[in-house]
């Protein structure tokens, strides 16, 4: 089993691509705060890149923006490609399957979820500790 859940910050806006068979691409990087301290010390952070494919992606694009609180849910995926010189590269990265934000209402300006689907109908969504979560009779399934 692969399955991964972060909360975290955008580092920075995140970027749209399209690969050659046209399927929209997302990448961005997170913060994700450390749980523990040492006493004395500044609460750390691990940086993880994100990629979102297709619907996802256009939504992140669309409604994510640096400095935001995002909830993530996806796999962890390595992957190795060639650069324009010749040498190996590899890379870590949290595959989203479902994207939220993750900041309270008065943060966040919005106050819904994000499913990757444009067409989800948001007028009654209640408010659940930072998540936005529907009734069962609003979700579109």
């Amino acid at each position: 089993m692969n399955k991964a859940m972060f909360i975290g910050r955008l580092t920075a806006d995140p970027e749209m691509r399209h690969t050659t068979t046209g399927k929209s691409v997302c990448s961005f990087r997170i913060a994700v705060k450390r749980r523990f301290a040492r006493e004395g010390d500044e609460q750390q952070a691990d940086f993880f890149p994100v990629v979102a494919w297709e619907k996802t992606a256009e939504f992140c694009n669309n409604y994510f923006k640096k400095g935001q609180q995002v909830g993530i849910v996806g796999r962890i995926q390595n992957r190795t490609w060639d650069d324009p010189e010749g040498n190996r590269r590899y890379i870590t990265e949290i595959v989203a399957e479902e994207v939220y934000f993750a900041d309270s209402k008065s943060s966040s300006g919005s106050g819904n979820n994000i499913t990757g689907n444009d067409n989800f109908d948001t007028s009654n969504v209640q408010d659940s500790g930072g998540f936005y979560l529907a009734e069962d009779d609003d979700l579109p399934f």
